[in-house]
């Protein structure tokens, strides 16, 4: 996974207490995040005072939420894009995710996926190649360098996934490709650019043109700072949620399953 912006995982906090689960990269028993889901800091008034007190440790940094955890007494919080754990003093801040020994869930990713969720509607998606596959029913929107060796693997792992709409962001990142940009141009001002794209991915040969036709490449890069997406491949699924990563068929399908889904749920109740 290609990234714009590298980030430690390195445990951070005034003081890191030596548990298990904190920076090890083993699963750790802890119960289920079904019933018991963390609640907003406005229903709170302890996490009120802990958002003030990580601003305060964590000067400059985005503490985007904080909530009670359902795990140990603790609270989760936000900061920046990554979840970590801490008491109700942020003492102690513990970086790591928590898995369900029964299920093998790894309940922080599902939760920092839960507070990534966007709007799918709100995409602009006159920014991004279209490609039908089947009927088309289902839709999936995914953030793509041409150059990105990950992208590659997506791509391939995308042939084996039917009836779904695929709006592909050109997003290249000039920090680790810096012909990436160039190739995209080129791409997009193809007559055919989903051709194009899949030919480049295919054989790595790009359209006989400057690229200097109208492109949304600039539009692009400004949509992925204000949705915080940071590495490539990064998808968008029907629901909102977003996953950073070239996922493997079988689990881009499963995912997708639960995202339309939650997002015919979510419209039932509108």
């Amino acid at each position: 996974m290609s990234s714009r912006l590298p980030r430690s995982r390195d445990c951070i906090g005034a003081a890191v207490v030596a548990l298990a689960f904190a920076c090890a990269p083993l699963p750790v028993a802890a119960q289920s995040a079904g019933p018991s889901a963390a609640r907003p800091a406005a229903a709170d008034p302890a996490a009120a005072a802990l958002t003030k007190a990580l601003q305060q440790k964590f000067p400059g940094a985005a503490i985007r939420s904080v909530a009670k955890s359902p795990y140990f007494g603790l609270y989760e919080a936000q900061i920046d894009d990554q979840l970590v754990y801490t008491d109700a003093k942020a003492t102690y801040v513990l970086v790591g995710a928590i898995y369900d020994a029964e299920s093998k869930r790894n309940l922080t990713e599902e939760r920092q996926r839960e507070l990534n969720r966007i709007s799918f509607a709100s995409l602009p998606l006159e920014l991004a190649m279209k490609k039908v596959k089947g009927t088309g029913e289902r839709k999936l929107a995914v953030f793509s360098d041409a150059d990105c060796p990950f992208c590659a693997r997506l791509e391939n792992d995308l042939k084996g996934i039917d009836n779904v709409t695929i709006y592909t962001f050109l997003y290249p990142i000039d920090q680790l490709h810096p012909d990436a940009a160039r190739k995209s141009k080129m791409i997009w001002c193809a007559p055919d650019k989903v051709k194009a794209w899949d030919e480049f991915f295919a054989s790595a040969k790009l359209p006989d043109n400057a690229g200097d036709c109208p492109n949304p490449i600039a539009a692009t890069a400004q949509l992925g700072v204000k949705l915080r997406v940071t590495a490539t491949p990064t998808l968008v699924f029907a629901d909102g949620s977003v996953v950073p990563g070239a996922l493997p068929a079988p689990q881009l399908e499963a995912l997708m399953k639960k995202a339309e889904l939650d997002a015919t749920k979510a419209a039932a109740k509108k």
